[in-house]
């Protein structure tokens, strides 16, 4: 789980008779990687590969099949059966299908630029609609300028009767729309252009028609409802092309695909007149298989070797974070490619783990540890059965009905969240905010509390101290890891480089929890933990002071690996980082404290002596009063009040729920993840592996030729 599948350097050399045979054999395997230097060529008398014969075709038949699909708006579901597709079909029937869909495509194409271009003349005719002068009384005049549009008649009228050049004019209005006829004087022209230019005046082009504007838009709606019956008629043939062909172009292809991939394979490979040379990368566990099916096709025409088995130790030290020398003799500086090696349930995680980066080969996969800690943070600031129901449902629909396997990992990593959630709501005896769940499963007396009430108020300084803790822990394993890897360069390299930062945080954090200067640290170090099962009230001052030296030997190794400077960020990083976790207690304050108001504002609550609150699910204040006379009122609760007060009531509680639902993800989901990335990954994870793409295909919709 902490290593990638152990992957094998493998050398296909051929000859090239026996070379098709290879690429079948290799493609069914589904396994090489083909290597990052393959095809490269790098020895005398050996030329870059060539696509074999018919690549060309198969490429302009994918791309067209592609176009097809697309214009038919075929969708996966649409498939079917698989099938066999001959490459008689792809001749034949593939033509005729083409050539019917290109044929009512281009028809479509048409009709709507038609349609298009009518809807823009029923768009122009509508303010003339509303003027209600017939067309042929607004053109074809020799000696009066018309224009029509929409603006204020006022200012028209009053530019007109201020330009020279117009000897006369009249206008029409009606709801906003102005027809403007002008006389100009002499053998002026364009003076309705120049004396409108002032003035607010759109103007709208004249439709060349006659009679009444609305009979004229009633001729183009008759010719818009033929043009869209058309329309739907092309549609329909291309549905039922879609609904006749979908399988067997989706097959097509599949078909197409594979054979391109095939053809074009021989670009990876390294090639004379004679032989070709090929190497990649298959996990060990499938070597012997693949060897065996690539001999088999080829016989004594090719040659398979396994050149290495790749460690998990690069082949030369790290010079530095992420930095690798190049390789030794016999060795090889390419990465191999990476296969996560988890299992089932783990593996929607290492979704989370490739948002940062894909862990490379030879690093630490970190996606175990994720899948321990990332629900566990999110169960804790959550903490409650109902809300934990829902992300469960929820990421259930996601894991199992969405295509996307990225989102499917969501809802992977959302359903052990919300399990997680739905046990911490047990141990805190909540459901949506009630403690319905401590009083009749613990008796009112749940194992744990989130510290919003009174009279538990000292959880809440728990859980502050307690996430101190977890920092320190969780980041410790960080160091620890980030020290492991390390050790590949020495026991000193290690010390200074990576336990160095460890020793100055926990020598540090020991001292903060001794009696070492009490007076002057904060008292719940030494009471959020002093009652039982723990009893620790701090340890003794000499411990502290033993620890601070200690912490001050990682400073002194921290100078020496990292300088003053980085010293200094490593002294501060000891503090704030591990404070940081305690976003745990406050998210989780926050979001109870959240539920507790919504449910607060509508049923109302009120707090006893002990300091505990209770809400008024099925009585009101005044029966309050009678039974616990020394009960004092937090609020009445909406639900007790007048019906509008009611219905504003489910209002607010509806939204509230929804909203704390929401914000569990916006807020404890990213502050998780911060965690993790941010204060976890930074000590150790470096990423930048390389994604693992074996040559070969998973069919959905042939079967095999």
């Amino acid at each position: 789980m902490l290593r990638p599948e152990r992957m094998s350097k493998v050398s296909v050399v051929g000859t090239n008779r026996v070379v098709q045979d290879v690429i079948e054999a290799a493609h069914d395997q589904n396994v090489l990687h083909f290597s990052d230097s393959s095809g490269e060529v790098g020895v005398e008398g050996f030329d870059a590969g060539s696509p074999l014969d018919g690549a060309d075709d198969a490429s302009d038949k994918l791309v067209t099949v592609r176009s097809l699909l697309s214009i038919l708006g075929v969708e996966e579901e649409d498939a079917g059966p698989t099938r066999i597709v001959t490459d008689d079909a792809l001749e034949n029937e593939f033509a005729d299908i083409r050539d019917e869909v290109n044929e009512l495509d281009e028809r479509r194409t048409e009709v709507e630029d038609r349609l298009s271009d009518l809807e823009d003349r029923v768009d122009a005719v509508e303010p003339f609609v509303t003027l209600g002068i017939d067309l042929d009384l607004l053109q074809g005049y020799d000696t009066v300028e018309v224009a029509v549009g929409e603006g204020d008649s006022d200012e028209i009228e009053h530019a007109l009767a201020d330009e020279g050049d117009v000897r006369s004019f009249e206008t029409f209005s009606e709801g906003g729309v102005v027809a403007v006829f002008a006389y100009p004087s002499g053998d002026s022209e364009a003076v309705l252009e120049d004396a409108l230019v002032g003035v607010e005046f759109i103007q709208h082009e004249i439709p060349s028609g006659n009679g009444s504007p609305a009979d004229y838009l009633d001729s183009l709606e008759h010719k818009r409802q033929k043009l869209e019956s058309e329309l739907a008629t092309v549609e329909n043939e291309l549905e039922g092309l879609r609904l006749e062909h979908a399988g067997f172009l989706l097959a097509a292809e599949e078909k197409l695909n594979i054979e391109v991939q095939k053809a074009e394979a021989p670009l990876n490979f390294a090639t004379t007149d004679h032989a070709f040379v090929a190497e990649g990368w298959v996990p060990t566990t499938e070597y012997a298989e693949f060897a065996s099916a690539v001999q088999d096709a080829g016989g004594d025409g090719v040659d398979v070797e396994e050149l290495e088995r790749a460690e998990y130790e690069p082949p030369e030290h790290e010079i530095g974070h992420g930095e690798q020398e190049a390789a030794t003799d016999g060795g090889t500086a390419e990465q191999p490619p990476v296969v996560q090696d988890n299992p089932g349930p783990v593996k929607p995680f290492e979704m989370l783990v490739r948002v940062i980066n894909r862990p490379n080969y030879y690093d630490l996969d970190p996606t175990i540890i994720l899948f321990l800690t990332f629900p566990a943070f999110y169960g804790f600031m959550i903490g409650d059965v109902g809300y934990g129901v829902i992300y469960t449902a929820l990421g259930w629909w996601m894991y199992t009905s969405l295509d996307s396997d990225a989102l499917a990992a969501l809802g992977g990593v959302a359903v052990l969240s919300g399990l997680s959630t739905i046990v911490f709501g047990f141990l805190y005896g909540e459901i949506f905010g009630f403690h319905l769940v401590g009083e009749y499963l613990w008796n009112g007396n749940p194992p744990i509390h989130k510290g919003l009430m009174p009279g538990n108020a000292e959880w809440a300084r728990l859980w502050l101290v307690v996430s101190v803790l977890v920092a320190l822990a969780h980041l410790t394993l960080g160091y620890a890891i980030d020290t492991y890897k390390r050790m590949r360069h020495g026991v000193w390299d290690a010390l200074t480089e990576g336990a160095s930062w460890a020793i100055l945080m926990v020598g540090l954090w020991v001292w903060v929890f001794s009696h070492a200067l009490s007076d002057a640290k904060p008292d719940l170090l030494f009471t959020a933990l002093s009652g039982p099962p723990l009893g620790f009230t701090g340890l003794d001052a000499t411990i502290g002071w033993a620890a601070l030296g200690v912490g001050v030997v990682g400073y002194a190794l921290l100078i020496y690996a990292e300088g003053a400077v980085g010293a200094i960020e490593g002294a501060l990083n000891s503090l704030t980082h591990v404070l940081s976790y305690t976003r745990l207690a406050a998210v989780m304050l926050a979001k109870g404290g959240m539920a507790f108001v919504v449910n607060l504002l509508f049923f109302g609550a009120y707090e006893t002596q002990d300091g505990k609150f209770h809400f008024m699910l099925d009585y009101d204040w005044s029966y309050v009063q009678e039974h616990y006379p020394e009960a004092e009122l937090m609020f009445g609760g909406l639900v007790h009040g007048p019906i509008t007060a009611v219905l504003g009531g489910i209002l607010i509680f509806v939204l509230g729920h929804l909203l704390v639902l929401a914000l569990g993800v916006t807020s404890a989901g990213l502050q998780a993840v911060r965690l993790e990335y941010v204060e976890f990954f930074g000590k150790f994870y470096e990423g930048g592996g390389t994604k693992y793409e074996p040559f070969g295909y998973d069919r959905s919709y042939t079967t095999q030729d």
